[in-house]
């Protein structure tokens, strides 16, 4: 779920605290999928040895240092996975550019591995499911080491409308690798601020509106919710069956294109991706992909002049790759915000019901009703900063057979999809949207819950079902923003090939330095006399 119910942005740039991190000799600090994979390949190193430097990399940065807190749980069969994985290698079989890589997966994702899925609710801690979701089978199958499970927003942000990114009553506070006392977003908090600090090359992240790619544009990274449908949703506690999805984060767009490839396929059990096909993403990555294509430019009101800096410059980025840019003027979409409300909020009940009557005996909730009840019998625990007002929202409504609800969803669709991106296309004649992805990550706030109210891209991609890419494109007073590529459904191949284009050319992202806090903005210190 993404921050658009969430308050007014606070801009706050404070002292810079540098925090203890990692030995820069680390192995896998920075290291891309492709760069594993050649090592494993000459025999300079093994999958059991960069699983061991991962693990060690997470206890000492996720659990020690500046403790980011982004990993609920490593994987007790990680190094026997990585093993396996080896052993198969030396005996000739290598599965595809993932064998033998760790991948981190969000926890609202099954695992047949000894790991609960908890959604970051104690009410979920004996989850423990022993079945893969067939996005996490398709990883296994591909060769991927699964090392563990991040944290997350608690049930991915849709408990309440006063919400803490990034906070769970099973992981905590997720902590900004670029800043520790900033934001890293929501829903797939810890996967953004795993990656972005090495604890893993790439993680899988889930989104209903804005939880892959805000994390990923917070922690500086390259982000990518794929066409709905393309990938599988299944055995992943939901949202939204019309919205939600899992997608890949990654540092790099070739990485996240390498992740997606390992992750569709078709499942019987989710209708929306019968007509799935499974393709290499990586392989249709070109520097060219913009050259001789027109990108509709959207220019959010409001805008901080250093986003306003940051956008300009990458818009130079794509002329100089070859793009005709286009201004286009976003459409007045009004109600769309209160139909998506309310598909979400009915979904919630009804999908959030059918999948707690599959998990385990041991887990006593069985019904959306029973996870509010549980939550007011422990509200030390799992309310200590905001309530769940949207759960007890949406155990009143009607279910899918309800009129309104079904009123909402159509207007929903076609706002979003038909007289939103698909007309902003049409009339730029543009083959795809760019717009920025968020402003900077704001202060984490346990009393007043997420303060953003900048520009978001996250809603129409989110409500139509349409590619949305995230990548960096710099720092804003120290902390990254991204660039967003929009296509209309089923443009996902081309949506990767375009942001890959523009990253090779930007090379904007920086690495995190694990600051106490932000960089103090000039002028903010004011002057001695």
């Amino acid at each position: 779920m993404d921050m658009r119910w969430h308050g007014v942005f606070r801009v706050a740039a404070l002292a810079m605290v540098a925090a203890p991190v990692a030995a820069q000799t680390d192995p896998v600090e920075e290291v891309s999928v492709d760069q594993l994979q050649r090592r494993m390949q000459s025999g300079a190193t093994s999958s059991v040895a960069i699983t061991q430097a991962y693990l060690a990399r997470i206890a000492a940065m996720d659990r020690q240092g500046p403790m980011l807190r982004s990993v609920i749980a490593t994987n007790p069969d990680a190094l026997a996975q990585a093993k396996a994985l080896d052993d198969e290698r030396r005996a000739g079989r290598v599965r595809g550019p993932l064998h033998g890589v760790p991948v981190l997966i969000k926890d609202n994702i099954e695992t047949a591995d000894p790991m609960a899925t908890t959604a970051g609710s104690l009410v979920l801690k004996d989850n423990v499911a022993r079945r893969d979701a067939p996005v996490v089978a398709y990883l296994r199958r591909a060769g991927a080491v699964i090392l563990g499970k991040t944290n997350l927003s608690e049930w991915a942000n849709i408990r309440s409308t006063r919400s803490m990114s990034g906070w769970s009553a099973v992981g905590g506070l997720v902590r900004n690798p670029y800043a520790l006392d900033r934001t890293a977003c929501g829903s797939s908090s810890g996967s953004g601020a795993a990656v972005a600090a090495s604890l893993a090359a790439v993680a899988v992240g889930t989104e209903t509106d804005g939880s892959v790619v805000c994390p990923s544009s917070i922690n500086g990274l390259v982000g990518f919710k794929p066409t709905l449908g393309l990938v599988s949703r299944s055995r992943i506690v939901p949202i939204s069956h019309s919205q939600d999805t899992p997608g890949p984060m990654g540092r790099s767009v070739r990485d996240v294109a390498l992740l997606l490839s390992a992750m569709v396929g078709p499942d019987p059990t989710d209708a929306a991706t019968a007509r799935t096909v499974v393709r290499d993403y990586a392989a249709g990555l070109s520097t060219e992909a913009l050259n001789g294509k027109r990108v509709g430019v959207i220019r959010p009101a409001g805008m901080p002049a250093a986003l306003a800096e940051r956008f300009d410059a990458a818009l130079k980025v794509l002329r100089a790759a070859g793009a005709t840019l286009v201004d286009v003027t976003p459409p007045k979409l009004d109600g769309l915000g209160e139909a998506e409300l309310l598909v979400l909020k009915t979904e919630l009940k009804a999908d959030l019901d059918t999948y707690l009557a599959t998990t385990p005996a041991t887990v006593t909730a069985r019904t959306l009703e029973q996870v509010i009840a549980f939550n007011r019998a422990h509200v030390a625990a799992e309310m200590p900063f905001f309530g769940q007002e949207l759960f007890e929202e949406a155990a009143k409504t009607k279910g899918l057979a309800d009129p309104a609800y079904r009123t909402a969803r159509a207007t929903s669709l076609r706002l979003a999809g038909r007289e939103g991106i698909d007309a902003m296309l049409k009339t730029a004649r543009a083959d795809l949207l760019v717009e920025p992805t968020y402003a900077a990550a704001w202060l984490s706030d346990p009393v007043y819950g997420d303060q953003y109210g900048g520009p978001s891209a996250s809603e129409l991609p989110a409500v139509a079902g349409y590619p949305h890419l995230t990548v960096p494109m710099g720092l804003m007073q120290g902390l990254p923003v991204g660039l967003s590529f929009i296509g209309t459904a089923g443009t996902d191949a081309a949506v990767l090939s375009a942001g890959y284009a523009y990253e090779q050319r930007a090379k904007a992202r920086v690495a995190p330095r694990y600051l106490a806090q932000a960089v103090v903005a000039p002028g903010l210190e004011g002057t001695r006399r």
